[in-house]
């Protein structure tokens, strides 16, 4: 039997930028509120909440890291894990090659 949890939880989706604006055009053209378009699309508040939020950070409208800025971040984040991979690599290499040459 599924516990009340199980029953709640949602498949995780994943929606386009542009459908993302869209919706974002629509709660702030539509006269209605995060709410109802939310619910009016099948839609969490939560989600559309947090769209129209990144936009506004986006436009300058409102402080915070924008989606370019963001983006680097992740991409530096991996680059800099690649980076210490390979150093911890050669390091054991170094190690390796120094005691087979004695």
């Amino acid at each position: 039997m599924e516990t009340m949890e199980e029953k709640r939880k949602r498949p995780r989706r994943s929606f386009f930028d542009e459908y993302k604006a869209e919706v974002v055009e629509l709660c702030r053209t539509s006269g209605k509120s995060i709410t109802e378009v939310a619910g009016d699309l099948g839609l969490t508040v939560s989600a559309v909440r947090r769209w129209v939020g990144q936009a506004d950070i986006d436009a300058g409208l409102k402080p915070g890291m924008t989606s370019e800025e963001h983006a680097e971040l992740v991409q530096l984040r991996k680059e800099n894990r690649v980076l210490r991979e390979e150093r911890d690599i050669l390091k054991r290499a170094t190690v390796f090659f120094a005691k087979e040459t004695r």
